[in-house]
């Protein structure tokens, strides 16, 4: 059983820095403010969320911007909080739901749900949370921000529309692109982590 939880506990590690690591290929684009920039990084956390349960990949949400907030920093911990919250609802809640059938077709029913509470709970937390604190913090005003969402949407008029026009867009976009590289690599992947996991028990016992 110890090894066991070992076995998990160095998967999750290792998930974890693949997702810190993928955190520095980042894709700004010309439909969004520049900072919003799309990573990958939640890639390994669904993964393992999948393959090894919702608090996985939760856990791999929370490695993840603990390394980069403590190598990388430069926002005071704020962008690195937003990140796991965001990140955890989406890694967390897919999950879940796919635990409880694991086929194909709950595994993209899965990555909707992630991806729809995901954008719910972005534009949420950025309205309430992320932003007001930017401002208080880092001195970074909202109307700053709103500012530049309108400098590439003149649809961005307000903190309100900003939400609609830029976050939400934005997380749906991560999402899917997100669930679109997990579904033809994940069964190949999750049989590496349970056959390594299944052997290395089985090593033990005969030892």
């Amino acid at each position: 059983m110890k090894n066991k939880k070992l076995n998990k506990m160095i998967k999750i590690s290792m998930l974890s820095v693949i997702a810190f690591l993928l955190m520095f290929l980042e894709l700004a684009t010309p439909f969004f403010p520049p900072f919003l920039k799309f990573d990958i990084s939640d890639l390994p956390a669904l993964i393992g969320a999948f393959a090894l349960g919702p608090v996985a990949g939760v856990t791999i949400e929370l490695i993840k911007n603990i390394l980069h907030g403590t190598f990388v920093g430069g926002t005071a911990f704020i962008g690195e909080f937003a990140n796991f919250l965001v990140g955890s609802v989406f890694v967390f809640s897919a999950g879940l739901y796919y635990s409880k059938n694991k086929s194909r077709k709950n595994a993209v029913i899965a990555i909707v749900i992630g991806t729809i509470l995901m954008t719910i709970a972005a534009s949420v937390f950025n309205y309430y949370i992320f932003l007001p604190l930017y401002e208080k913090i880092l001195n970074f005003p909202v109307a700053a921000v709103v500012g530049m969402g309108r400098s590439v949407n003149p649809n961005i008029t307000d903190l309100n529309t900003f939400i609609i026009w830029a976050i939400m867009p934005f997380n749906l976009l991560k999402g899917i692109i997100i669930g679109l590289i997990t579904l033809p690599i994940y069964k190949r992947i999750s049989i590496l982590i349970h056959n390594e996991i299944a052997l290395n028990t089985k090593s033990v016992k005969n030892n």
